[in-house]
Formats: structure tokens, C-alpha cells, sequence
């Protein structure tokens, strides 16, 4: 136990033994003084063995890859967070398509990557999402933002958004533009007031939610049916 307090423990789950093996090598092959190691602590090449191998090791990071037999990455990722709650589930995949990309960010992934991503960005994606800060690949953001831009999701109930409450109306506007892509130039325009006011309730949003930054703060919109005016 008190070896995974100084690793970044690390499960792969593809359905591509030389998928996997390539990731296990590359990772355990990072050697940076610096930065916390990272450890590969298993494989698995279903959804159904992920959810399995979670609940058994507690791994911090798992890397899950989404079309694979049995149970694919989208129906795995809620399970594998329920048997290790303290794991960051990373969706690493050749499919960029919002039909795949918002239902798994949905079902509690913490990242969205796309496997053409370079090595040491993955590398980085995994740590950045060991401290707990979102990660989605550049197509994959912007294809999230044009999809909240251009349509509403539905509203998610009251009792799966319980740190909403603590924003103002304001503030609840201006989550609701961050979610449809705007930047703060076009929120002031929206909303009549200036940037800086813009700038200090977007601070404010980030503070009370616990958020990093707009990514984070436009994804938890999405998740909790914030999009829309409706919420």
C-alpha cells in the first residue's frame, strides 16, 4: 500500500494484446525525476475484466479503450468507478464521434483521448489526471464544444448537481455559455457587461465547483444538464 502513495498505479484495458503491451512498455519506460513514476499494475482486454481487475487492485488511472467484446468502455466505466471510486478512468480510443465521446464522458470518464495522441502527451494526459484535472484531446474538445453550441442536453435532476446551488444566477449564466463554447469577449456581449466582470464570476465558478479550468467547467454543464436555460 504505501508503494502506490509514491506510483501513479495504471491499468490497461484494450482488447489488442499488442495495443497493450506497446502502452506497458512506454509507460514503465518513463523516467522522469521529477514527476511521480507511473506503474502498470495489470491488463485486461474486456469491459467485463476491467471492472473486475478494478475492484481488485484499486488502480489510480485506468486506461480504457471503448469498442471491445463483452462489455464495451461506455458500459464499463460507471462499474469500474463504483468497485474503485478514487480510480480516473482515461477513455483511450480510435473514435472521436460525440455519440461516443458525451455518453462517456456521461458515465464519469476523466479523460477523452484519441490514440494518435504522441507518447509523451498520454504520459502527461496520465498525470495531469492523477491530480484530477480533465483531459480531452484537442478534436475531441472542439467537437464537444460545437455539440454543446448547437444543441441542449436535457436536464439531469436536482439531486445529481449538488454544488449548483452554491452559484448565483449570474454565475449560473455564465456556466451556461462557457458550456456552449463561448469565450469571455462573447459572454460580455451576451450578457451585457464587461469582460472583467465576465473574468470574475468565471473565477468565482471555477472556485465554488472545485473546477481547474473552462474544460472542466463546460463538461461538468454537460454533465449535470446545464447546457440549455432550462436547467
Amino acid at each position: 500500500m504505501d508503494a502506490g502513495e509514491n506510483v501513479i498505479r495504471v491499468l490497461i484495458v484494450d482488447d489488442h494484446a499488442v495495443v497493450r503491451q506497446g502502452l506497458r512498455t512506454f509507460l514503465e519506460l518513463q523516467d522522469d525525476p521529477a514527476s511521480m513514476p507511473i506503474q502498470v499494475v495489470g491488463e485486461a482486454a474486456n469491459g467485463l475484466e476491467a471492472v473486475e481487475l478494478a475492484g481488485r487492485m484499486q488502480p489510480d488511472i485506468v486506461l480504457l479503450d471503448l469498442v471491445m467484446p463483452e462489455m464495451d468502455g461506455i458500459q464499463a466505466t460507471p462499474r469500474i468507478i463504483a468497485n474503485s471510486p478514487n480510480t480516473r478512468v482515461i477513455i483511450l480510443t480510435s473514435f472521436g464521434e460525440e455519440d461516443k465521446v458525451i455518453p462517456a464522458i456521461r458515465a464519469g470518464a476523466q479523460g477523452y483521448l484519441l490514440k494518435d495522441i504522441p507518447p509523451d502527451e498520454l504520459v502527461q494526459a496520465v498525470r495531469e489526471a492523477h491530480r484530477g484535472r480533465v483531459q480531452l484531446h484537442p478534436d475531441v474538445a472542439k467537437k464537444l464544444m460545437s455539440t454543446l453550441a448547437g444543441k441542449g442536453e436535457s436536464p439531469a435532476s436536482s439531486s445529481q448537481k449538488p454544488a449548483v446551488g452554491e452559484l448565483t444566477e449570474r454565475e449560473l449564466e455564465v456556466l451556461r455559455l462557457i458550456a456552449r463554447g463561448m469565450n469571455n469577449r462573447e459572454i460580455a456581449e451576451n450578457m451585457v457587461i464587461s469582460e472583467k466582470t465576465v473574468k470574475t464570476h468565471v473565477s468565482s465558478i471555477l472556485g465554488k465547483l472545485n473546477l481547474e479550468d473552462r474544460t472542466q467547467a463546460a463538461i461538468y454543464a454537460l454533465r449535470h444538464g446545464l447546457a440549455t436555460d432550462e436547467a
